[in-house]
C-alpha cells in the first residue's frame, strides 16, 4: 500500500536536526526513570513532506507489552478500533506456531507520550518505554494479540508514528480500512492449487472448472473467468458454490468423470434457453446455481430412461418440453435467490412443467 495515500492530512510536527526527543511535559521524574525499563533498538526515519515515522523490527513479545488498541466499546467518548476477534487472534497464533505461517505485513502504531520516544540520527537508534500503553494500535490488533498467543517468539516488522492527534489517528485508521482493496476471492481460489493445500475435494472442483474453461466442447466455452469477476461471467466462485450444493452426486468422481456428465446437462439447459431466446441468461449466478441443483432430478429421470446415457439429446428429452411452457410475457421477479427458484424449478417439474419467463431474470 503506498503509505502516501494514507497519511493525514495535517501534522504540525516538523523533524529535529538530529534527535526526536519527547516534549518537556512528557519527561519523566527521577522516581519514574529509575524504576522504567526502555527499550533501544535499530529503526530507519523515514520522512514524506511534513510527515515522519519509523520503520523497524520488534519481538512479538515487546510488541505485546507496549502496545493497546481502544475500541468504540471500551472508550466510547474517543476510541475507535474494533473489538477483538479471540477466535482470529487465535487463528493467527495456531498459523504462526504451525512452523511455515509468516505475516510479514507491518503493523501500524502510534506512539503515546508515556513512550517517551526518541531517535538519534547518527546512531539510527530509536528509544522507548517498555509500557503497556506506550503505542496504540493503528493497524494489526489480531496480528498483535495473536503473535501474543502463540507459543512461537517471532519478528514483527512495524511502521511507528510519533505526536500524531486523536484526530490524525482516527484519520489514519480510516484510511488504512477504506482505501485498501482486499484480494478477491476468485484469485484466491485461482492461486490456491500453486500453495499446495488444496484439499481433495477443492481440487476436484478446480479440475472440473477448468476443463469446462479450457475444452472447446464445453457448454460454457468462454463464458468462465478463472481469476476476476467480469460482467456476463460465470466466476470459479459462482461455479464452485453451484457444484458444491450437488458434490454428494459426484462421490469418488474423478474431474473428468464430472465433465462428462455436467456438461451434456448444461448443454440441454442452454437448448432449452435458447427456446426463448434467454441462452444468455446461464450466467445468471441465480438461474446457474438452480439448474445445477436441478441436475440430479434430471440425471436420474435419464438413467432410468436410458440406462446411464448421458449424452445431450437424453438430456433435452427431459428438458426441452420443461422449457416450451416457459411463458415469454411474464415478467420477472427481482432479488429472487437460487434456492427459491430451484424450489420452483423442482416443483414444477414435479407437477408437470409449467413454468414462468421471471426465472430467467
Amino acid at each position: 500500500m503506498d503509505l502516501d495515500s494514507i497519511v493525514p492530512a495535517q501534522n504540525s510536527h516538523q523533524p529535529d536536526p538530529a534527535v526526536d526527543r519527547a516534549s518537556p511535559q512528557d519527561v519523566l521524574t527521577e522516581h519514574e526513570s529509575a524504576a522504567d525499563t526502555f527499550v533501544s533498538d535499530t529503526a530507519l526515519m523515514v520522512t514524506q513532506g511534513k510527515h515522519r515515522f519509523y520503520s523497524m523490527v520488534l519481538p512479538s513479545d515487546v510488541l505485546a507489552a507496549t502496545c493497546t488498541a481502544d475500541t468504540r466499546h471500551e472508550n466510547p467518548i474517543d476510541g475507535f478500533q474494533r473489538l477483538l476477534d479471540k477466535r482470529r487472534a487465535r487463528d493467527i497464533a495456531d498459523y504462526i506456531d504451525s512452523g511455515f505461517g509468516s505475516a510479514p505485513c507491518a503493523i501500524i502504531l502510534s506512539a503515546q507520550p508515556r513512550a517517551r520516544l526518541q531517535y538519534d540520527r547518527a546512531s539510527q537508534l530509536l528509544r522507548f518505554r517498555k509500557d503497556s500503553r506506550s503505542f496504540l494500535i493503528i493497524d494489526g490488533q489480531h496480528r498483535v494479540f495473536g503473535f501474543n498467543l502463540a507459543k512461537r517468539r517471532v519478528n514483527v516488522p512495524v511502521v511507528i508514528y510519533n505526536k500524531l492527534t486523536r484526530a490524525q489517528e482516527c484519520q489514519l485508521f480510516m484510511d488504512i480500512n477504506t482505501k485498501q482493496r482486499p484480494v478477491p476471492a476468485e484469485l484466491l481460489l485461482d492461486i490456491r492449487r500453486l500453495s499446495e493445500t488444496e484439499t481433495e475435494a477443492e481440487a476436484l472442483l478446480h479440475n472440473v472448472f477448468d476443463l469446462f474453461h479450457a475444452r472447446e466442447d464445453s457448454a460454457l466455452a468462454g463464458l468462465l473467468s478463472p481469476s476476476e469477476r467480469r460482467k456476463g461471467m460465470i466466476t470459479r466462485v459462482t461455479f464452485n458454490a453451484a457444484l458444491k450444493s450437488i458434490d454428494g452426486a459426484f462421490v469418488d468422481a474423478t474431474g473428468q468423470d464430472v465433465y462428462s456428465v455436467l456438461n451434456p446437462y448444461l448443454q440441454a439447459c442452454i437448448a432449452g434457453l435458447k427456446l426463448h431466446d434467454a441462452q444468455a441468461n446461464i450466467v445468471n449466478p441465480a438461474l446457474f446455481k438452480a439448474l445445477v441443483l436441478l441436475f440430479p432430478d434430471i440425471a436420474e429421470r435419464v438413467a432410468e430412461r436410458h440406462k446411464g446415457s448421458y449424452t445431450a439429446a437424453n438430456f433435452e428429452q427431459i428438458l426441452l418440453p420443461f422449457f416450451r411452457r416457459l411463458k415469454k410475457s411474464e415478467l420477472p421477479k427481482p432479488g429472487i435467490g437460487h434456492l427459491a427458484l430451484h424450489e420452483h424449478l423442482r416443483k414444477t417439474l414435479i407437477a408437470g412443467f409449467s413454468l414462468k419467463l421471471w426465472l430467467f431474470a
